[in-house]
């Protein structure tokens, strides 16, 4: 999926978290940044349609239908009942779009014959779009472009991804099972989920915050901010991205809870 005309290119130096070293090969590297709207799906998919959720998975990112102002697609699989272990749920997935604009985002969820298709198939399904407030790292060498900052009582939505580097993976996952249940007991998470493009390697976390508040005292503090500082001192990532949200519009429902 190509980004269009809404595309630069910045350095990867600019993306840069400070205080971090580059090296030669991520400072020569260009990454492009798309300014727009997030789509975010998630789906608990019902026992008869698993097949159909796991060709979602396996090919949902190429074969998905060209849409007006759909700029990025992510079909993404999860692990057992939503979560973050290393089994993967034949149920649990989710799907992220970048589009052009808001209204090129909520014309696809009334008018997509796939959302329309998730909605039959599914028992849960939540979706949101999302504003990036700020923006740090690149996912296959594609950002977002980031507007204003939140202030500290608004909520706030979060994506983190990661490719972890082969020789890295092991001390990635000895780290994450403290972090991950650390998050998901967090006073004033409201929704967390385990994300990824393929196992142990490629992985994403989504969760959303009553206000950015809670959310940086979870970020700072316990077994995530020691796993932060493992990733960046070891360089366990070849690439990672980091994006605060703000939620525009929420629908659906996720684990027994009701959205929008």
């Amino acid at each position: 999926m190509t980004a269009g005309p809404l595309i630069r290119k910045i350095s990867a130096e600019e993306r840069a978290p400070q205080g971090i070293p580059q090296s030669a090969e991520k400072q020569r590297r260009h990454i492009h940044t798309i300014d727009g709207t997030v789509l975010l799906l998630l789906a608990k998919i019902r026992p008869r349609y698993w097949s159909w959720g796991w060709n979602r998975i396996a090919l949902g990112s190429w074969l998905t239908r060209q849409q007006s102002g759909l700029r990025f697609i992510k079909t993404l699989g999860s692990g057992i009942d939503g979560g973050f272990g290393l089994t993967p749920s034949p149920s649990h997935q989710g799907m992220l779009c970048v589009f052009d604009s808001d209204d090129s985002a909520r014309t696809y969820i009334h008018d997509s014959p796939l959302i329309a298709k998730y909605r039959q198939r599914s028992d849960e399904l939540f979706l949101a779009t999302l504003r990036p407030a700020s923006v740090r790292g690149s996912w296959d060498g594609l950002s977002l472009t980031a507007g204003d900052p939140l202030a500290p009582e608004s909520m706030v939505a979060t994506l983190t991804r990661a490719s972890i580097r082969p020789a890295a993976a092991m001390a990635f996952w000895r780290h994450a099972p403290a972090a991950q249940h650390d998050l998901m007991t967090a006073p004033g998470c409201d929704l967390a989920v385990g994300l990824g493009e393929a196992p142990i390697l490629r992985q994403a976390t989504f969760s959303l915050w009553k206000n950015t508040a809670v959310m940086d005292a979870y970020a700072r503090s316990g077994a995530h901010m020691e796993a932060i500082r493992a990733a960046w001192k070891h360089e366990f990532f070849s690439e990672s991205m980091f994006v605060r949200f703000e939620p525009l519009h929420m629908q659906g429902q996720w684990k027994g809870k009701d959205f929008g």
